[in-house]
């Protein structure tokens, strides 16, 4: 067929519709989750290697007919960028419908998120086999199979079934969710791929006469396979890239490409089958992915044609660009994951989807090999024509698609669609000159008496690669258009949020409260004003009157010193939940900051108490307490330097804290700290003479013999032995632990015991359970981290607690609990990032997916510390408001401080990501910022309406309890 010509160019609506005819006979795409570009240009020798330093070093690989004639199949390997967030689901989307998937798009990863728009997999169900099948292929075929629709085929990750649930017809699903589960999903596929290569049109006619040999022809054919990898990514989650688990997996990939496409290069010489092996998305250095940075964008994208397909060297000589500038050129030479999609439609001869703005790849169309008489064509001349048909369909397609999208919403700039309408006029025009030109060639040599068909074949113009420019340059244009308005925003909506929680943030202030407004008034004198500094003076014997000078000076020292820590403490609050909202720089290195602000409150805090903590402290703790907001940041950056590996794998040996004697010591001083400080003090018995303490305690201990030798069977090198069950024993033992717990508080605060000591031991109990639950899904480094958190808790309720000369105010006391609880929040390997979740808390007892069970394992792990900590200051400041005196009752309002720089960050958090809508790292950086800040906010939101509870329920139990005794 004339594909290129100018005949064929304007019959293509004609005679197939809006698009061109099909341009190979069927196709494999084999999807390894998380292969980076790195990965598959060093580590793939085998097959990638092979065929892109063969030993012609022409990017093409030889294989022989029967007769000897030699063969060459053509292979390409690109840079495969991903649009962030790079997660499988939303690549997926992106790679099959040619849209931009957003981040609110993530809840979807955990399954139920079918596709309901147009994409190329619905239109191989949807699109006649008659009108897109190859004819050159098909008619080579016998036995009536030409009219029966070949089937399309898939096996891996269920993911692809979530999203198309009903379009494959040969589908074999495998669960993807398990992170430490590296070879089950490989395994199905390595099991299905061989025979559905043999189905693919194209293979299945050289083996029919095979078949009809030994009788049996009942194999499927198929034009369409998708074999979904997942190996790969789970090393890299559970072992990171540098592992030689990866080593192992990725030989186990070479090796199975290397098969693939061996196959694929035996097929005929007529048939033209295409494999493509991509990554939906790269990984970082520790294995993560789900941001925006360069080892998760850029993966790889190796093609392979088989040698049916023709040399496929027009790129070298034909449109590249060039002809109008450098800026055509770099469009050209770009490959992003979305620019897939129109030119798979194009290959397999169907309809670009709808909502497309991906432009296709001329590099990636392969030509016909030969003539009728075997003579090679001048094919970069021949496709020329071709290429400049297909971009100008793909080009009236994303204009269709953004015009109609600007008829409904003005997200879309009206200049810059003026702009793209002059574009894509101008680049039609250059395309009509070029298909008068061709005409006019063809008419003179009709009229000649030549036929005119070599002159339409091989006819190449300026004009035809002037048209190509344009339209590739108009494309790239659409899909930079397409991702400044990534989503559609609803402003009002915006707002009235916005208005909402400014309204909740004032009311959140603690100024309101006349307790806090004493306390301003007490370390700031001259707030007060002149009259009142001048009344003070006068009731301490006049204004004129000597006054101890020593002790007016110290005075005067601890009240800089007290006012140097709140504004210190303002100013890193006002950085900390504001500022650094609006930056990216700044919450991609939010870690460093809040070290740094940790340590500076505590040193602040720790030379007051040096200097001033004699004689003028007599109620102070001791000398050795002097020390204790040392012990503070000590314990945080022991945390932060020594103690890594969180969330990883316990059989990991890179790390020291997953060492059995570290996580072994750790858990036996948990152990410890448990029998001697936390519990109740009582020592009633119970009718059998068991002690309820010893009972207690028992039910701990328990879970973390249990928890110890989970971790010890998951290090053994007997895969059988994956410690689930003491896993699970360690689970239901924590949680009847903590269930105890909630039952114990509930019955004292139901008989109006708040005032006494086992309230505050009681709640401390139920959050170190709590803790045992986080170390349990969060890994063996977590021991570690829970003993030094339990230090650090304990060191900061004395520090909270001091009085006198030594009390610490309470915004200086609510900030540094803050600081302190997100360091933990990143220490233990977190981020405000959906690339840092550690899905391996979601298989800790069990290697299947239980949506509740994982999700909220998950959640836990993520949120968790947060959570502990928010109710630790809870805790110590509701026991502050029911036993201090009414004169020293600064402490009881760190709670109220906490949350007010809590809803600050929710506020800041929510301005920044409506600013920043149109920002290139919106989706990587600031929506992943803010929807962690909602979901602290939620804790404390929860929390505060907890505490209201309680405040309201204490005055009414006294009044119930006093007039039952009247």
């Amino acid at each position: 067929e004339n594909d290129g010509s100018s005949s064929s160019s304007s019959n293509v609506v004609n005679n197939y519709g809006c698009w061109v005819p099909r341009r190979v006979d069927s196709m494999a795409i084999l999807v390894v989750d998380a292969l980076r570009f790195d990965f598959a240009r060093d580590h793939l020798p085998l097959s990638v290697g092979s065929r892109l330093f063969p030993p012609n070093n022409n990017n093409r690989t030889t294989t022989h007919d029967d007769d000897g004639r030699s063969r060459i199949g053509t292979s390409k390997l690109y840079q495969f960028v991903a649009d962030p967030p790079t997660v499988t689901m939303q690549r997926l989307k992106g790679l099959t419908t040619g849209g931009l998937p957003t981040f609110a798009d993530i809840s979807g990863s955990f399954g139920g998120a079918s596709i309901d728009e147009d994409s190329w997999v619905e239109q191989l169900r949807d699109v006649p086999w008659e009108r897109r099948r190859r004819h050159c292929a098909g008619e080579e075929l016998d036995n009536g199979t030409v009219g029966d629709k070949p089937k399309i085929a898939f096996v891996g990750d269920d993911t692809w079934v979530d999203l198309f649930p009903t379009q494959f017809d040969d589908c074999h699903p495998f669960p993807s969710f398990n992170t430490r589960d590296l070879n089950t999903v490989d395994n199905g596929c390595l099991e299905h791929l061989p025979r559905l290569l043999d189905g693919l049109v194209g293979l299945k006619e050289q083996r029919k006469q095979q078949s009809n040999h030994h009788g049996n022809n009942s194999t499927a054919m198929f034009e369409l396979i998708v074999a979904h990898f997942l190996g790969v990514d789970h090393v890299g989650h559970t072992y990171g890239p540098n592992n030689p688990h990866m080593e192992s997996k990725l030989h186990q990939m070479d090796v199975m490409l290397s098969d693939t496409l061996n196959t694929i290069d035996a097929a005929p010489s007529q048939s033209c089958i295409v494999a493509l092996v991509l990554g939906d998305h790269g990984m970082t250095e520790d294995g993560n992915h789900g941001g925006g940075t360069s080892e998760e964008v850029n993966a790889g994208l190796f093609v392979h044609f088989s040698p049916g397909c023709g040399n496929g060297n027009h790129s070298k000589d034909g449109a590249r660009g060039e002809e109008i500038g450098q800026t055509a050129a770099r469009a050209f030479d770009s490959i992003h994951q979305i620019d897939l999609v129109p030119t798979v439609s194009f290959l397999l001869g169907l309809p670009v989807p709808y909502a497309n703005i991906g432009g296709l790849v001329p590099d990636l169309l392969p030509t016909p090999p030969t003539t009728k008489d075997g003579e090679e064509r001048s094919s970069w001349r021949y496709d020329t024509a071709h290429i400049a048909t297909t971009l100008a369909l793909n080009a009236a397609q994303v204009w269709n698609y953004l015009h109609t999208y600007s008829q409904t919403s003005r997200d879309l700039p009206m200049d810059r669609l003026r702009e793209l309408k002059e574009l894509l006029d101008s680049a039609t025009l250059v395309y009509g000159d070029a298909i008068s030109q061709s005409r006019r060639l063809q008419s003179a040599a009709i009229a000649a008496g030549g036929g005119g068909g070599g002159v339409d074949n091989d006819f190449d113009s300026t004009a035809y690669r002037q048209a190509c420019a344009l339209f590739k340059l108009f494309l790239a244009e659409s899909t930079g258009l397409g991702k400044q308005v990534w989503t559609q925003f609803n402003e009002l909506g915006m707002m009235v949020g916005i208005c909402i929680m400014v309204v909740a943030w004032i009311m959140s202030i603690p100024l309101w409260k006349g307790s806090v407004r004493n306390e301003i008034r007490t370390s700031f004198p001259w707030s007060r004003g002149l009259g009142g500094a001048l009344r003070m003076k006068r009731r301490n014997g006049g204004i004129k009157e000597n006054v101890r000078g020593n002790e007016d000076g110290l005075n005067s020292s601890m009240d800089s010193f007290r006012q140097l820590e709140i504004l210190a403490a303002v100013v890193f609050m006002i950085f900390h939940c504001g500022v650094l909202t609006f930056g990216n720089s700044y919450i991609e290195h939010e870690r460093e900051i809040v070290t740094f602000f940790l340590a500076t409150l505590c040193l602040l805090v720790f030379r007051r108490w040096y200097f001033f903590s004699g004689t003028h402290s007599p109620s102070f703790v001791g000398s050795s307490s002097t020390y204790l907001p040392l012990v503070v940041v000590l314990c945080s950056r022991l945390n932060d330097v020594f103690v890594t590996g969180h969330g990883l794998d316990p059989s990991i040996r890179l790390h020291a804290a997953h060492h059995p004697l570290i996580f072994l010591s750790s858990l036996c001083v948990l152990a410890l700290l448990r029998i001697k400080w936390l519990g109740p003090s009582s020592t009633i018995k119970g009718r059998s003479g068991i002690t309820p303490i010893s009972l207690s305690a028992t039910i701990d201990v328990l879970t973390i013999i249990c928890l110890a030798g989970s971790w010890l069977e998951k290090r053994t090198l007997d895969q059988s032995r994956n410690g689930f069950i003491m896993a699970r024993f360690a689970m239901v033992a924590v949680l009847f632990g903590i269930a105890h717990s909630l039952f114990s508080i509930a019955k004292q605060w139901k008989l109006n015991r708040q005032g006494n000591q086992n309230w505050i031991e009681n709640v401390q109990l139920a959050l170190f359970r709590i803790m045992l639950f986080l170390v349990i899904v969060t890994g063996p480094s977590a021991s570690s981290t829970g003993v030094l958190i339990v230090i650090q808790c304990a060191a900061l309720r004395f520090v909270m607690e001091s009085t006198g000369t030594c009390e610490v105010a309470a915004p200086v006391m609510a900030a540094v609990w803050r600081l302190a609880i997100r360091h933990v929040f990143f220490a233990t390997n977190h981020h405000c990032s959906f690339s840092r979740l550690q899905y391996s808390a979601a298989f800790v007892a069990t290697d299947t997916f239980q949506f509740f069970i994982a999700g909220s394992s998950l959640f836990m792990n993520t949120f968790g510390w947060e959570i502990l900590g928010s109710c630790l200051v809870l805790a110590y400041s509701r026991v502050a408001r029911t036993t201090v005196s009414k004169k020293i009752s600064a402490r009881s309002n760190v709670w109220d401080w906490f949350r007010f720089f809590q809803w600050t960050e929710m506020l800041a958090s929510c301005l920044s990501v409506s600013v920043m809508k149109r920002h290139l790292m919106v989706w990587a950086v600031f929506a992943p910022r803010f929807m962690f800040a909602a979901v602290f906010t939620v804790v404390g939101l929860f929390l505060w309406v907890l505490d209201i509870i309680m405040e309201i329920r204490i005055p009414m139990a006294s009044k119930i309890h006093k007039s039952k005794h009247q």
